[in-house]
């Protein structure tokens, strides 16, 4: 879909390097895993835990230009959903396109209905989606 997938953690190479290695759910894993040893990257995204010296697990969708488009923030114990994350990015690949429309929280694909943001429309939104 165009994307470039990149994973930054605190942990250092020999980390990544040990987890792709053991954790079976990684072994396909093609994209690269950035390390961020001193914080500066994840400070930046604000993610960072200066009681800890970990990051949290931050998930952000950043548009070609540079725009943040959407942002996750989980705590440490907290997995993330990668048909959300894909359900986002989807949406946002639309919006880029359909830039007067919105994706409600059900939208998964194209071809779903999406709404046209007015006064109108405010708490109206279950009427407008069915």
């Amino acid at each position: 879909m165009g994307a470039e997938v990149v994973t930054v953690s605190t942990d250092t190479k020999f980390v990544h390097l040990a987890w792709q290695r053991e954790e079976k759910m990684l072994e396909n894993v093609k994209y690269p895993m950035g390390s961020d040893p001193t914080g500066n990257l994840s400070r930046l995204f604000g993610v960072y835990d200066e009681e800890t010296g970990l990051a949290l697990r931050g998930t952000f969708i950043i548009s070609p230009e540079g725009k943040l488009l959407n942002s996750e923030v989980n705590f440490y114990n907290l997995g993330r959903n990668i048909d959300e994350l894909m359900r986002k990015f989807k949406a946002n690949l639309h919006l880029a396109k359909h830039a007067n429309e919105g994706c409600p929280s059900k939208w998964k694909d194209e071809g779903d209905k999406t709404l046209t943001p007015s006064a109108k429309l405010v708490g109206r939104v279950y009427e407008a989606l069915k």
